[in-house]
């Protein structure tokens, strides 16, 4: 954006247009485009890219979505009187370059551009491209069922977080969260005659999770669980609760293979790989913003981890980069102490039209940090959009919906136009 398309509103704050926006998205400029409603009103629509920072949040989240303060922001509401008041907060945490988009939302809906419902939606839409151009295999409730039901030799791979399996999951299912798939798979399924089924509430992570099978060269029949859990509660089919199945530790000959296959899938999607000297080097370039994220599981990172590394497990940073990374255009880095996690969530990364880096070094040579990362408390109740796959509670009209959302995504995707997203 130039400072000629840029009109000031106030002795402080600058405006930007949506045509400004699109260009800084299909050129590959850093932006935040910030969102300043609660997430119940954001999820009611909002341009592809925009990550959601509510208002009353700005002083909490802001620093650590956003860390480099020269960054490129723009606030919008829709009318609610919000992005003045959210401008001068960021002005106030110093921010140098915050701009309201001018004429809010709406100017984005007159210009004539696509607005995403729901959270995650870009994620959501890569997810559905990658089935639409991989034609990625997929059963049906019924279909497992049955397969539950004769005892057939099936394995099921639930790729959500721990929580979400526990709360409610697929009957036999075994936790498995995304990034760990690749890893673990083949202790879980080591016959390459078992079929191997992977499920998640909806559709992106099952999509996801199947095709990073499928990438990474897995000669077991391979499947999603078509809509998840959403499609086996539709189907009127019982889901188990409580549930405490997690994927076993896998040995050092399976974590090589798993290694080479990962490494390999992240080749083909054009991840680069980096030592500390490289790192270093990214850190000093105080003209781009930079993420580190290691890719493991909670309980692990907190074990131990590199310092400056934030955590994100690799299935959800994939699945909600937009919370994870606000910052379009940013770098990211990410890692894990054996390496297939790291490469598989930059393959997806990559391929999402990040500047993705695995850090590939030496980790038993390091003074490893202890303890949480210190992200920010998590969100209360208050303006949240309840996810309708979310629980044992959501009724059947609103699931139906969202799926038929999703069926929408990749029309809505060629209509934007913006997304850059390619698929190995």
């Amino acid at each position: 954006m130039t400072t000629e398309t840029l009109d000031r509103t106030s002795d402080r704050t600058l405006t930007a247009t949506p045509r400004d926006i699109r260009r800084a998205l299909l050129v590959g400029s850093e932006i935040a485009l910030i969102d300043v409603r609660e997430e119940h009103e954001f999820a009611q629509g909002h341009p592809l890219f925009a990550a959601q920072i509510p208002l009353r949040r700005i002083d909490e989240e802001a620093r650590w979505r956003i860390p480099r303060l020269d960054t490129p922001i723009i606030v919008y509401d829709d009318g609610e009187g919000l992005a003045r008041k959210a401008a001068v907060r960021f002005e106030g945490l110093g921010y140098t370059d915050v701009r309201e988009l001018e004429g809010g939302l709406n100017a984005w809906r007159e210009a004539g551009y696509e607005l995403f419902e729901d959270v995650n939606s870009y994620s959501k839409a890569f997810g559905e491209l990658v089935e639409h151009r991989r034609h990625t295999p997929s059963l049906a409730a019924e279909e497992v069922q049955a397969l539950i039901r004769d005892k057939a030799d099936i394995a099921i791979l639930d790729a959500r977080r721990y929580d979400e399996y526990n709360t409610m999951s697929i009957p036999t299912g075994t936790s498995v969260p995304g990034a760990e798939l690749v890893l673990r798979a083949r202790t879980i399924a080591p016959d390459p005659d078992t079929t191997i089924i992977v499920n998640c509430a909806g559709r992106t992570r099952s999509i996801i999770g199947t095709q990073s099978l499928v990438n990474a060269g897995l000669p077991n029949p391979i499947f999603a669980l078509r809509n998840g859990t959403i499609g086996w509660t539709l189907a009127g089919q019982e889901l188990e609760t409580g549930q405490t199945r997690v994927a076993p530790e896998v040995d050092n000959r399976s974590a090589e293979e798993a290694r080479a296959h990962a490494r390999d899938v992240a080749y083909r999607a054009g991840v680069k790989r980096i030592g500390w000297e490289e790192l270093e080097e990214l850190k000093a370039d105080k003209a781009r913003t930079l993420y580190l994220y290691d890719v493991r599981q909670p309980r692990e990172y907190e074990g131990g981890h590199l310092p400056d590394f934030r955590n994100a497990q690799g299935g959800q940073l994939v699945q909600e980069t937009d919370h994870n990374a606000p910052v379009r255009g940013a770098r990211i880095v990410v890692t894990d102490d054996i390496g297939p996690r790291a490469d598989m969530t930059a393959s997806w990364l990559a391929q999402l039209g990040w500047e993705v880096f695995v850090l590939d070094v030496d980790w038993s040579a390091v003074t490893l940090e202890k303890g949480p990362d210190g992200a920010p408390s998590p969100r209360g109740p208050e303006g949240r959009y309840k996810r309708p796959y979310e629980g044992t509670d959501n009724k059947a009209t609103a699931m139906q919906a969202y799926l038929d959302w999703e069926y929408g995504l990749v029309a809505q995707l060629e209509r934007d136009g913006t997304h850059g997203f390619f698929i190995i």
